[in-house]
């Protein structure tokens, strides 16, 4: 399992190792001593999975506030998205600056997302799945979004503004300016 961490230390790119022959491939895509050699520790107790059917459909950004803070493992088994990871952890020296990975069913890399960054990703093609395990339960109450435009993030997204699909929802989250005190650092 290859661990690379990103500009922004917390934030890892893993990629399994995948062993192929004439059926096809086996990979162990989850092995809690590796990611614990590698400083990551947190137990993982609810998975996820979305699927997408049009390119450009975007989600996120997202987190959830202290108890219910969640860190996720991204993975994108069908298609392929841009993940991003944002730093919102106030007094944080990474604090409003992102990371971006291309996670698709091809290259097998996932996204080691901390507690206390917030989350989202465009499709870059239609049929997408992606499955994630998250280290805290879904709560309503605590849940949280930063617009995935935001020009204080200038995200790099590779799609344009009008090809975005969003939700309802995703739609009418505010400025990264009302994160500030969702988190803390360290």
């Amino acid at each position: 399992m290859k661990i690379e961490f990103l500009a922004i230390p917390e934030v890892a790119l893993i990629t399994p190792p995948r062993f192929q022959d004439n059926r096809g491939f086996f990979s162990e895509t989850y092995n809690a001593e590796r990611l614990k050699e590698a400083g990551i520790h947190l137990p993982f107790v609810q998975d996820n999975q979305s699927l997408s059917t049009q390119r450009g459909v975007v989600r996120g950004l997202h987190c959830q506030l202290a108890p219910y803070a969640q860190g996720k493992l991204v993975r994108c088994t069908q298609g392929s998205i841009w993940d991003v990871a944002i730093d919102a952890r106030t007094g944080s020296p990474t604090y409003g600056q992102w990371v971006g990975a291309e996670l698709s069913a091809d290259n097998w890399s996932q996204l080691w997302v901390p507690p206390g960054f917030l989350h989202g990703f465009c499709t870059l093609t239609d049929n997408v799945m992606v499955q994630y395990k998250c280290t805290g339960l879904f709560n309503k109450a605590s849940e949280r979004a930063v617009r995935w435009d935001c020009k204080d993030l200038a995200i790099d997204w590779p799609i344009k503004k009008e090809e975005a699909i969003l939700s309802e929802k995703d739609a009418q989250n505010p400025g990264f300016s009302e994160a500030k005190g969702w988190f803390s650092y360290p």
